[in-house]
């Protein structure tokens, strides 16, 4: 089958055409491709080359998304193709972001197998994620709906880049939930990203009020977003565009891809919790801590043990009808 496919996001000006996918906008030259490599300008008409070119296929734990709220002990097919629209220097998947697609070694998946494989595989639903998902936009509309069809969930671990109308397409499609990563501040975004992070808050803003499951995550990287300042910025923007409620996962960062910089240290993401629980986040979570008593879930009310994990895996839930077993507080999680 052939992966190059007519975009559904474009629009001619002039003799160009612009892609609409993600906020960069790329104005594209007959020829040539934007800045994500996955789109290029045929004839003046816009195509994507990645269209069911699958890098990735595997079942794995919703946690390591991380969804730590939404049908936690469950397991999705995670899939994902190539390429990305950041390039982050620090990627710790940049072996699928890095590599540009090429249609000619494309492995095609084609939707109806990627949602006969998750039910061969006895998992809950679907996860688009390694490299970012919003470049497999066509193809996810279409296995979206199957999934949907078949009792699936969808979900999208994504830095969250993608136009409105792109988002608000993938939710009609069936998209439930996302998990958003939050590089740093504008600062961050600028300088490593020529990007906005105001962009990201937007849509994780809009996708609340859209319905769809929203959970957040910043990968703190030593020397680049791990001072107080920049924590407390994200802790306060996170309250004011997703609210209190939304899980917030400070995650530890190991040197990757071409940076050097010393994995994160421990009393820093301590920190960054500590942080967020004073200003008002109810679950803040640290992420590649296996064991540390902050990936658990506690009841924001009377601090009661919800979830138990080591690492990836849950190891108890302790929620009775939506509720604290203990005190009969509303807990804001899906199961």
């Amino acid at each position: 089958m052939n992966v190059v496919r007519e975009a559904k996001l474009y629009k001619k000006i002039k003799d160009k055409v612009q892609c609409n996918l993600c906020e960069r906008r790329c104005l594209i030259s007959e020829g040539e491709k934007g800045f994500c490599k996955t789109r290029v300008n045929i004839k003046g008409k816009l195509y994507t080359l990645v269209y069911g070119d699958i890098s990735a296929i595997e079942s794995r734990p919703i946690e390591i998304k991380p969804f730590f709220h939404f049908y936690p002990g469950s397991s999705a097919l995670t899939f994902s193709t190539w390429s990305c629209n950041f390039a982050c220097p620090w990627c710790q998947n940049w072996r699928l972001s890095g590599t540009e697609p090429n249609p000619e070694r494309a492995k095609f998946v084609s939707p109806k197998e990627i949602v006969k494989k998750a039910l061969l595989y006895g998992d809950s639903g679907l996860c688009v994620s390694f490299q970012e998902p919003t470049l497999l936009f066509e193809f996810c509309l279409q296995v979206f709906k199957l999934a949907k069809e078949k009792n699936l969930y969808n979900t999208f671990v994504s830095n969250g880049y993608m136009s409105l109308e792109a988002l608000k397409m993938l939710r009609d499609a069936g998209l439930d939930a996302m998990n958003i990563d939050i590089k740093g501040n504008e600062e961050v975004y600028e300088r490593y990203l020529k990007a906005k992070a105001s962009v990201v808050w937007r849509n994780a803003r809009e996708a609340k009020k859209l319905g769809i499951h929203v959970e957040m995550v910043n990968l703190i990287i030593t020397d680049i977003n791990d001072g107080e300042a920049c924590i407390s910025e994200i802790v306060e923007l996170h309250l004011k565009n997703v609210g209190e409620e939304t899980p917030l996962h400070f995650t530890r960062y190991f040197p990757a891809y071409k940076f050097s910089n010393p994995a994160t240290k421990i009393q820093t993401l301590e920190k960054a919790y500590e942080i967020a629980k004073k200003e008002g986040v109810l679950y803040p979570y640290l992420g590649n801590v296996p064991g540390h008593k902050y990936e658990n879930t506690y009841c924001h009310n009377c601090g009661e043990l919800l979830i138990k994990r080591l690492g990836y895996k849950v190891l108890k839930i302790n929620i009775k009808n939506g509720r604290c077993p203990k005190c009969g507080e509303k807990i804001p999680i899906v199961l």
